[in-house]
């Protein structure tokens, strides 16, 4: 694996970066439940491959979309998932990586590297991590509504962190002692 620590160096042209442009300026939000626009995410990947002066051969969302049309298991959530999986596989053999910025939110906030195919590690924007699509997360987000009193609850917790005899303010017990919800908890997906 490459250990870079300029992000700037694999998201920016040079032509970006003699012009200052910054990070934020190349980087795709989208919400954990799907794109705004269809095809967007798509496009936005295309035009950077482009923009690096290559040819985005094989990014496009369409088989992933007629994919999930056809399963009815399809989940909400799930199609951003199997499109960020689907363009992390089309980039990797153009030399492109698919990155995810880790802002602590519920969105995926994407960035299309320019690294010869290999992953980098050590990546941050913002002081917040910046990784592989393809890596895990080193943070979990778990979220539930309180069965004592309805509130939503969200915690943002290390990879390796546990919720070990977690209560609400309310003083509902939610968690036991090894951190695995009580039968009355359901987490949302």
């Amino acid at each position: 694996m490459t250990v870079v620590t300029e992000l700037a160096d694999l998201a920016l042209t040079p032509d970006e970066r003699a012009r200052g442009i910054g990070v934020d300026s190349v980087l795709f939000v989208m919400d954990w439940t799907g794109e705004e626009e269809p095809g967007a995410l798509a496009a936005f990947v295309a035009g950077r491959v482009r923009a690096f002066g290559a040819q985005p051969d094989g990014v496009d969302t369409d088989v992933v979309q007629r994919a999930a049309e056809a399963d009815p298991t399809l989940g909400r959530g799930d199609l951003p998932i199997r499109q960020l999986d689907h363009l992390s596989g089309a980039l990797a053999p153009l030399g492109f990586t698919l990155a995810v910025h880790d802002d602590g939110t519920d969105s995926y906030p994407v960035l299309v590297l320019r690294t010869g195919g290999q992953p980098p590690t050590g990546l941050t924007h913002q002081g917040r991590p910046v990784r592989d699509w393809a890596s895990p997360s080193t943070e979990t987000l778990v979220s539930l509504d309180c069965p004592g009193c309805g509130a939503m609850l969200v915690w943002q917790l290390p990879a390796t962190g546990s919720l070990a005899d977690e209560h609400c303010d309310c003083g509902t017990a939610l968690f036991d002692a090894t951190g695995r919800p009580l039968p009355d908890v359901t987490l949302h997906d």
